[in-house]
């Protein structure tokens, strides 16, 4: 295996993991965002608040990203196989 096949694996690797990940990263960070602004908004300082609904988005994004989610690791990991079956 060239070295520039490794970087291809490598590029195609990282993309699948932004495009698997990014949604759920992006689903948090706006849940996170709107609860801080809640809480200081109101003057709760409750560390704990955060939790629940970060938690609740996360899942329910899983939920709804799933397919998405298992359709772009099924292409990568065909996309992995078929390099070994060619043989680099």
């Amino acid at each position: 295996m060239t070295g520039l096949a490794i970087l291809d694996v490598a590029r195609d690797g990282i993309f699948v993991f932004l495009k698997v990940a990014g949604p759920i990263m992006i689903v948090a960070l706006v849940v996170g965002l709107v609860v801080s602004l809640f809480q200081a908004l109101t003057q709760i300082q409750e560390q704990t608040l955060i939790y629940v609904p970060k938690i609740v988005a996360v899942f329910a994004t899983l939920l709804l990203m799933l397919p998405f989610m298992a359709d772009a690791l099924g292409g990568y990991m065909t996309r992995i196989a078929a390099r070994i079956v060619a043989g680099g």
